[in-house]
């Protein structure tokens, strides 16, 4: 009867800390990872610009040829452009290759 006594006021926080430490775990390991890959994907999709090769969910490769506010044109063949709501790409292959700026020299270098 007395150990009855002692143990219940201690085993009334136990379940309380366990389902605590359940949800801390849930949170890193499935909640926040997941957060990160959304943000990620926001980020792409956002960056989008003419001339990057994308993957879209469904598979469909495609050059973006042109962007709307909530929408992607992607030329999927040549001639063939078809229009894709922003969240459905899914990567961005290869990148557009950005004008490069010619190299001139600086006058400190040119006197060398």
């Amino acid at each position: 009867m007395h150990y009855a006594q002692s143990a219940g006021g201690a085993g009334s926080f136990t379940p309380i800390l366990m389902i605590a430490l359940l949800f801390g775990v849930m949170y890193f390991m499935m909640i926040r990872p997941q957060q990160k890959r959304r943000r990620e994907a926001e980020a792409m999709q956002s960056n989008l610009g003419p001339g990057d090769e994308v993957v879209t969910i469904g598979g469909l490769y495609g050059t973006v040829t042109g962007i709307e506010d909530d929408s992607v044109l992607l030329e999927v063949a040549p001639g063939v452009q078809t229009r894709y709501a922003r969240p459905a790409i899914a990567r961005v292959v290869t990148r557009a290759e950005l004008p490069s700026e010619p190299v001139t020299e600086d006058a400190d270098t040119a006197k060398d």
